[in-house]
């Protein structure tokens, strides 16, 4: 089982058997959870965020049409982030998060690197980009699929992004 793919495997999910899903929360979680926690910076946040995802990969497994799981689990990953902010931060959005971060661990240089401060400071689509692209390594036709847009769109957009990052970056240091 493990050397079916992972579209392979959510078939076998969608179709009931549910023991599959295993596999591709094995193969997922790290990924999953390392795209929330640079997203909100919170680690008990995306554990909890990680689990969510997979709950309605399973509760919504009907509604998976055969089309790239990695691209499908991101969009429920990204959709969960913003619903949690929306809910539980009524004034605040995960923009002003990852700034309250920031002004928070400014001095604990163990737990932020420079280049997640300065991921931090960018804007949470461009974050959510460079996150997506270059940290889990997924390629423009995905990210397109994700963000509903086309791939040379969104190869300008990553471009435009990475700017943004290094002037932060070096103005920094």
């Amino acid at each position: 089982m493990k050397e079916l793919t992972n579209e392979e495997l959510m078939t076998s999910v969608s179709n009931g058997q549910l023991d599959t899903l295993k596999i591709l929360f094995e193969r997922h979680h790290v990924h999953v959870f390392n795209f929330l926690y640079k997203m909100c910076g919170d680690k008990m946040l995306s554990e909890d965020l990680t689990q969510e995802v997979f709950y309605k990969i399973m509760k919504y497994r009907n509604s998976y049409h055969h089309g790239n799981f990695v691209s499908w689990m991101f969009t429920i990953a990204r959709n969960s982030l913003k619903t949690h902010f929306k809910r539980n931060k009524p004034h605040d959005d995960i923009e002003n998060v990852s700034f309250n971060l920031i002004a928070e661990n400014e001095d604990n240089s163990e737990e932020y690197s420079q280049l997640q401060l300065a991921l931090a400071k960018l804007n949470t689509s461009d974050r959510e980009l460079l996150v997506l692209n270059r940290f889990q390594e997924l390629k423009y036709n995905e990210l397109a699929e994700i963000t509903g847009s086309t791939p040379g769109a969104v190869k300008t957009k990553v471009s435009r992004a990475l700017k943004k990052l290094r002037t932060i970056y070096f103005k920094e240091l």
